[in-house]
């Protein structure tokens, strides 16, 4: 076997790969021998089916074979033998000549492909040490916790019937049935029995609510709605519905509580101890908004320090997973590039320069973790998986079985894990400073970032309700 290299610019490599026609029988001929002994023939005794004749009954195949391990064994030789970190599977070309190539199969010709590759750039990690950071800190006060609480005693506060005849008013919780329709046509999802509507909880459609204050049981309403531009489901969006509501039960929000019994019903001792759970699970809330916003000044500290060349299949792939959640997002809203006062061009322009950042701190994260030696242990990747699989209640054991039976998924929950020890080995190198701020200043940027998202996919996922999912609410 030959190797010659034949391109090398940037990042991409080429070699071209030549398996004389001799070497191709001679592997065929061990590949038969090999096999001489397992296979039945009728007419020859186990072992003794002459190599000539198995060439003429299994050659083709066995050939294919040859020339398969050909391609790895040249794969591996190139890489072991230039020590190249390959991006993506190489690109194997083989002759387009098709007379060659069956002569290369019947061993009377050289087989020769093309091998093309991109390789990992390389470049050295930086040191950070005279990067400065700032971690905001927010500890939940006394008056948000009490007001955590409430709210959690509104929602699980007692509701007794009004007496017959009364009229029902904000606060209270009515028991519908309800039909909609769209230009006369009942629509799918508009149909709802014995649903809870409380008033003034803004869950319904914008003034369907508005629409039965004053109603008593056996009541019957027309209530008239048009759904928001940015409902979820499209076929909805903007359509104007009308629908006949049956009022079932009025009932009126008894007592609010907040004591010891409350706590109980949330499985606490004691409401000092419901508190402390209320702070704590607080405290964690933004402690993770706090350290997102970290993360996100070191990945934007990391951008300005690194530039190297990337490898071009790697971000075409990249580029186009942004761009599906694009076009998806403004699918999904109904809205065009026009709209978003850009140009298709423009857009990708854009979202092109966000595909390279993403590549491009993907691969300093994964030099440093591998710089560092940080690993993720099966544990670890054990417990993401155990997590995972609760999300899906009632699924768990066709979840688990789906992972524990595909690698790509598996390493999917292990990359995470990888990127945040990787993140806090990289904020070890960096200063920090600590600041004090208000749960409005630490959650500003991503009510902004919320508003971003809705005008601008900017690559993630776009939040609406499923399709199909078209109630009131």
């Amino acid at each position: 076997m030959q190797v010659t290299e034949t391109k090398s610019e940037g990042l991409k490599r080429e070699f071209q790969v030549v398996v004389p026609a001799a070497e191709l029988e001679t592997r065929l001929a061990t590949e038969l021998d090999g096999i001489k002994g397992k296979v039945q023939i009728k007419g020859f005794r186990p072992g003794k089916v002459p190599v000539a004749h198995l060439r003429k009954v299994y050659g083709r195949s066995v050939m294919a074979d040859v020339v398969q391990n050909a391609v790895n064994e040249a794969n591996q030789k190139i890489v072991e033998d230039n020590k190249l970190k390959l991006a993506l599977e190489p690109q194997i070309q083989m002759p387009e000549d098709k007379d060659q190539i069956e002569k290369a199969l019947d061993a009377k010709a050289d087989l020769a492909f093309t091998i093309a590759l991109e390789v990992m750039p390389s470049f050295d990690l930086v040191d950070l040490s005279d990067v400065s950071l700032t971690k905001q800190v927010v500890t939940p006060s006394d008056e948000e916790v009490a007001e955590t609480i409430e709210r959690m005693a509104s929602a699980n506060r007692p509701f007794e019937d009004r007496p017959e005849g009364q009229y029902a008013e904000s606060g209270d919780r009515l028991t519908i049935n309800f039909t909609g329709r769209i230009d006369g046509t009942p629509f799918e999802g508009g149909t709802g029995e014995d649903i809870n509507l409380d008033l003034g909880s803004n869950t319904f459609i914008p003034g369907f609510e508005d629409q039965l204050l004053g109603a008593k049981v056996g009541d019957e309403r027309l209530v008239k709605v048009t759904f928001p531009e940015s409902y979820g489901a499209e076929h909805l969006a903007g359509k104007e519905a009308e629908f006949d509501v049956v009022v079932k039960a009025v009932q009126a929000p008894g007592e609010l509580k907040i004591d010891d019994e409350l706590a109980k019903n949330f499985g606490m001792d004691s409401l000092d101890a419901l508190k402390d759970a209320v702070r704590t699970t607080m405290g964690r809330e933004y402690e993770a908004a706090s350290r997102q916003k970290l993360k996100k000044g070191l990945l934007d500290a990391l951008d300005t320090r690194y530039s190297f060349e990337l490898p071009p299949s790697l971000v075409h792939q990249e580029f186009a997973a942004v761009w599906a959640q694009v076009e998806q997002d403004l699918k999904n809203r109904g809205k065009t590039f026009e709209d978003e006062d850009t140009t298709e061009e423009k857009a990708r322009e854009e979202y092109r320069r966000i595909a390279e950042r993403r590549v491009r701190l993907g691969l300093v994260l994964a030099q440093a973790g591998e710089s560092a030696d940080i690993k993720v242990s099966d544990d670890e990747v054990n417990q993401a998986l155990i997590a995972r699989v609760r999300q899906f209640p009632g699924q768990e054991q066709q979840v688990w079985d789906f992972y524990r039976k595909t690698p790509q998924a598996l390493a999917e929950l292990r990359a995470p894990l990888f990127e945040e020890k990787v993140v806090d080995h990289v904020l070890g190198q960096v200063k920090l400073v600590e600041e004090p701020v208000s749960k409005e200043a630490l959650f500003a940027d991503e009510d902004d970032a919320e508003e971003a998202k809705a005008d601008k996919a900017k690559g993630d996922s776009a939040e609406a309700a499923p399709a199909g999912e078209s109630n009131p609410a």
